[in-house]
């Protein structure tokens, strides 16, 4: 044998894959659960990874569809002189449209709805289908001067084509029912609804007024050979000059297709700590699996192998099962990917045509390898220092690991896990925070573990009852799991809960302002003549009017002396471009509001003299603008160049779901200036709400209406969608979880073999032996369940203080369900797993020892 081992040790690898393919075939068995937690982490890498390469691609593909047309300029008001020369420019736009939110009265149904008014021209769109019921309904809403109304909303309203619309001063029939139109956003279209009419009847709606919010585009079909990068360095600069934009379908699909791979990179991340949990299994199941073969690698090199030999065959061992689980786990990710276009129907303004990338699937493949030998290498190393003499039963402590091999193992894991994030996220600051939230929570959790373990062996409750204390025992026996098994549990359930925590925090903040004083219904675009009759009507329906908020339109014209032209020219320039092009809405008023604080400077409420006008600007106009207390700023007020300077800075609470401004001005200053007023009032029910809406739209049509309640029903729609996809994922650490249990209670069933013989021997009955198991992982899965649940309390209280500033309510699903529900679900499968055990014969171990 000696000579054997001495041939093939001048053959490079090939004995010591011969004999890796040999023990592998004996052995799998022991590994084969870990390596199902690398294919379920691999398969939930790889079909969140291939499913956003498919959006990116499929945005791409329907970006024309997406927007109905090659190209579109848009402005919010009018266009000017110079715009529309560029337009001629360009030969002239294909098709118009001009559209705004307005209130709509249902005659039929005795309601009214904020919805979305679209005019439009024959001809749109140029790319994609208007799609509605009957299908002859999108030609023919234009002969008839009909509507095509929302179908959602038709069936809300019971509503039928033929049926009349009001919208401002015209009433007309319904065409029919539609399904899709290109250029709607989904989340708007939840609040106000689209409803579609010919381009040359919305002049005759009288809705065009002072104040109100129009816009106003123009759609070209381009040449083929048009490049519209070229076309939009070329033409935006003008067109953001003389207040317009310039949105190409590239463009559009770019900013699309971001917003979804981010989404997809947060996915990615979750999925991605599914895996790094099932490398955790591998690493303790690769340890205990080691320690049983420590005595064959001890008689190996009494035999002649190297130091090398040995170690080689089982990193080629763990190689093949990673190789393996990272073919299967990639088959596997690309199978399920085809349920994420159900899954997120609701959310992708797209059809999703499902694809494989070849890219992804080798990703998969080496990912299943890198991971698993990574994760294996430090218990490895320890067969390096094997000594011969432990064949011979010789008691003798094996050396200690190099401390600088465990070191620099520990950095090629640490390196592997901040590439990959940065692979993901393309962001070194956001892949740091990742790599070091995921240090801390891993921390955390195997301190507890720890202390856990610590705390019974310095405190063992000796009164305890014998199964009690045996099952306390069994925490910290020779190759215990807890450290592995709490690591698991408690990430995946901290996972999970945080979600829940996060999200009933951010619906609790916004419920906040829909209670007590705080209004519920706004009533938008009210003319100043109009604001006292408007007022009247809200006491004739028995409520009170809370706020009626003057608004006046501007834009910035200059800033610290720089025009917003030359600043835009400026490549160089931090100011945002936002700042430079948005038409701000501002208002006056001598105070602050609740959802305010005076971060710096000082508040005036009236300013009487002439010269410079003082305003307060929010923090974040003056981050993004680039200025502080005491620079000027000039503003056009509809043609009225306004002087002021920085006299104070707001903190806004944003998230407040009222009336916030990025720029406030004292009394005094704009009361004789262009503008419009909001009123604002409280309701009681929906009854109270609609019979208010149908009186202000009968006798105001130009006034929209916002139900707040409406909004956060919507928001919260919104954010379950997500937060049961976020939990899908999440479900896979627990998964991952899962399967490192059964793992370990299969790799460590031999031991608990013999622990039972031991038992019976000293006269335990298998009842007793049953409730030592039972409450063993009962212990393992309340502290798991525990530790990821207040890990996951802690973190959400921060992100309530340090990110959204807000009171913190904790949610009682994760304590109620999450904790019970886990624990349960650790104690059946350890159960489970175990019952084998608690009845094997005596007589079996000890053959099995013999042997």
């Amino acid at each position: 044998m000696k000579k054997d081992v001495t041939t093939h040790s001048r053959s490079g690898l090939r004995w010591p894959l011969k004999m890796a393919w040999r023990d592998g075939k004996a052995s799998g068995k022991k590994l084969v659960l870990f390596m199902a937690s690398i294919i379920i982490g691999i398969a939930a890498v790889v079909a969140i990874e291939s499913f956003s390469n498919n959006i990116r691609d499929n945005v791409a593909l329907q970006s024309k569809s997406l927007m109905g047309a090659d190209f579109i300029i848009d402005s919010d008001k009018p266009i000017s002189e110079e715009v529309q020369n560029i337009i001629d420019s360009l030969g002239g736009a294909d098709a118009r449209e001009i559209g705004f939110a307005s209130m709509a009265a249902f005659p039929k149904a005795e309601s009214t709805k904020l919805v979305r008014v679209r005019g439009l021209e024959k001809g749109f769109p140029f790319y994609g289908d208007l799609e509605t019921t009957p299908a002859t309904a999108a030609q023919s809403f234009q002969e008839q001067k009909g509507a095509l109304v929302d179908a959602t909303l038709m069936m809300q309203f019971n509503l039928k084509p033929g049926d009349p619309i009001k919208i401002g001063d015209i009433t007309l029939p319904i065409s029919g029912a539609l399904n899709s139109v290109p250029g709607s956003s989904s989340l708007f279209s939840s609040i106000a609804p689209p409803v579609l009419i010919p381009f040359e009847l919305i002049e005759k709606t009288g809705l065009i007024q002072t104040g109100s919010r129009i816009d106003y585009k123009y759609y070209f079909v381009a040449p083929p050979e048009t490049d519209m990068e070229q076309l939009d360095k070329k033409l935006d600069p003008r067109l953001d000059a003389a207040d317009a934009d310039l949105d190409t379908h590239t463009s559009t699909s770019q900013r699309l297709g971001r917003r979804y791979e981010n989404f997809g990179k947060f996915l990615n991340l979750i999925a991605f700590i599914a895996l790094l949990l099932g490398c955790v299994g591998i690493a303790s199941a690769i340890n205990i699996y080691l320690k049983e073969k420590l005595k064959m690698v001890a008689i190996l090199k009494c035999l002649g192998a190297t130091r090398r030999q040995t170690f080689m065959i089982y990193l080629l061992q763990i190689a093949g099962m990673g190789l393996l689980g990272g073919v299967v786990g990639t088959g596997a990710g690309l199978l399920l990917q085809r349920l994420f276009p159900w899954l997120l129907s609701d959310l992708l303004p797209i059809e999703i045509a499902v694809t494989y990338s070849p890219g992804v699937i080798i990703m998969g493949v080496i990912l299943g390898v890198v991971m698993s030998v990574l994760f294996a290498l430090y218990p490895l190393i320890g067969t390096l220092y094997v000594s011969p003499l432990q064949a011979l039963r010789v008691e003798e402590k094996s050396r200690r690991r190099s401390r600088t091999s465990a070191v620099l193992v520990s950095l090629a894991v640490f390196t592997f896990i901040f590439l990959f994030a940065l692979w993901l996220l393309e962001n070194v600051k956001y892949s740091l925070a990742f790599l070091a939230g995921l240090i801390v929570t891993f921390s955390i959790l195997a301190l507890l573990a720890r202390l856990f373990m610590r705390a019974i062996k310095k405190y063992f409750p000796k009164g305890w009852s014998f199964t009690a204390r045996q099952s306390l025992l069994n925490l910290f026996r020779p190759q215990n799991q807890t450290l592995t098994l709490v690591l698991a549990i408690g990430v995946g359930t901290f996972l999970i809960s945080t979600l829940y925590f996060t999200k009933d925090m951010l619906l609790a903040q916004a419920s906040l302002d829909a209670e007590a004083e705080s209004p519920n219904l706004i009533l938008l675009d009210v003319q100043q003549e109009q604001q006292e009759e408007v007022a009247a009507t809200i006491r004739e329906n028995e409520l009170r009017v809370i706020n009626n908020i003057p608004i006046v339109t501007m834009r910035v014209r200059s800033i610290k002396g720089r025009p917003v032209n030359e600043i835009r020219e400026d490549s160089t320039s931090k100011v945002n471009g936002w700042i430079l092009s948005h038409e701000f809405r501002v208002t006056y008023r001598d105070s602050l509001i609740a959802s305010e604080i005076l971060e710096s400077g000082e508040w005036i409420p009236q300013f009487n003299s002439e010269g410079v006008v003082p305003v307060s600007i929010s923090s974040d106009f003056a981050e993004d603008a680039k200025v502080t207390l005491g620079d000027n700023i000039i503003f056009n007020v509809q043609g009225m160049m306004l002087r002021t300077r920085v006299t104070s800075i707001r903190t806004v609470d944003w998230a407040r779901m009222q009336m916030n401004f990025s720029l406030v001005f004292p009394k005094g200053v704009l009361e004789k200036a262009p503008q419009f007023r909001v009123l604002t009032t409280q309701v009681r029910d929906d009854a109270a709400s609609a019979e208010l809406q149908r009186d202000i739209v009968n006798q105001f049509p130009n006034v929209s209406i916002i139900d707040l309640r409406q909004v956060l029903k919507v928001i919260e729609d919104i954010l379950g969608k997500i937060a049961w996809l976020i939990n899908f994922m999440a479900l896979f650490s627990i998964l991952t979880g899962i399967i490192v249990l059964l793992g370990a209670v299969r790799t460590s069933k031999y031991q608990r073999l013999r622990e039972s013989v031991l038992l019976r021997t000293i006269g335990a009955r298998s009842s007793q032996i049953l409730k030592i198991t039972a409450l063993e992982y009962f212990y393992l899965g309340a502290l798991g369940s525990l530790a990821g649940v207040i890990l996951s309390l802690v973190s959400s209280l921060l992100l309530a203080w340090l990110l959204f500033d807000s009171a913190f309510v904790p949610s009682l699903m994760p304590f109620l369900v999450l904790f019970p529900g886990i624990t349960l679900l650790v104690l059946l499968i350890g159960l489970g797993n175990s019952i084998g055990v608690i009845k094997s014969p005596p007589l079996e171990v000890l053959r099995k020892e013999s042997r």
